[in-house]
């Protein structure tokens, strides 16, 4: 994807990726409806365009790629905001239930 948008860049007339017909910023009505368009008859069909932000930051976080890398890639300032309204609790804690396990009877707390 990143190539794409690269490869759209190099070739932009202007300053945007995906421009409107003018060459400004894209109207958010507008983009909605072709998206649309796009994804009509596919698996995607009636998904909300916020959808795939969620979408893509659970592959991301899928993927293994840590909070404030997924948070730089939505644009998120404030990495809460990725983990609070993007980022799925995982149910199990592998991690945290190994870490756990390692404790003995003899160690102490604090």
């Amino acid at each position: 994807m990143l190539d794409l948008f690269r490869r759209r860049h190099a070739g932009a007339l202007g300053e945007w990726i995906f421009p409107s017909t003018r060459l400004t910023l894209r109207d958010p009505d507008n983009t909605r409806a072709r998206l649309r368009d796009v994804v009509r008859g596919t698996p995607w069909e009636g998904l909300h365009p916020h959808a795939f932000r969620h979408l893509v930051a659970t592959r991301l976080d899928q993927a293994g790629l840590s909070a404030r890398e997924i948070a730089d890639y939505l644009g998120h300032e404030r990495i809460s905001m990725t983990q609070d309204v993007y980022m799925s609790r995982q149910t199990t804690g592998v991690a945290a239930a190994a870490a756990l396990d390692r404790l003995g009877p003899n160690e102490s707390a604090g």
